[in-house]
């Protein structure tokens, strides 16, 4: 069984026990999230398909850590002008493990 899951705009492919990162999430580290955005469900070879949602399913995700992505370097320049504009930027993000999906 796996579901396909809308959270902070973004889509993701889940099954049970699947762990993945996510944008950050206003939740304590242990806490469980559930998401009844549930876009797509596929259970037996039997599909449901939302429009837009799964009315009835969700998924039940804990959080494990909360962090920051690897630095991202912008550097704006412009030749012959003496423009130069440095900045970085750390992405957050929560890492979740799918605990159940409910379908």
């Amino acid at each position: 069984m796996y579901a396909v899951i809308e959270t902070s705009g973004k889509q993701y492919r889940v099954k049970e026990g699947d762990v993945f990162y996510t944008e950050k999430l206003e939740a304590d580290v242990g806490e469980t999230v559930t998401v009844e955005k549930v876009l797509f469900v596929e259970k037996d070879g039997a599909f449901q398909v939302g429009t837009p949602f799964v009315a009835g399913a969700a998924a039940v995700l804990k959080v494990m850590e909360h962090g920051k992505g690897e630095k991202i370097i912008v550097f704006k320049y412009k030749s012959k002008k003496n423009y130069r504009r440095k900045q970085g930027h750390r992405q957050p993000y929560t890492k979740v493990l799918v605990e159940a999906l409910q379908a």
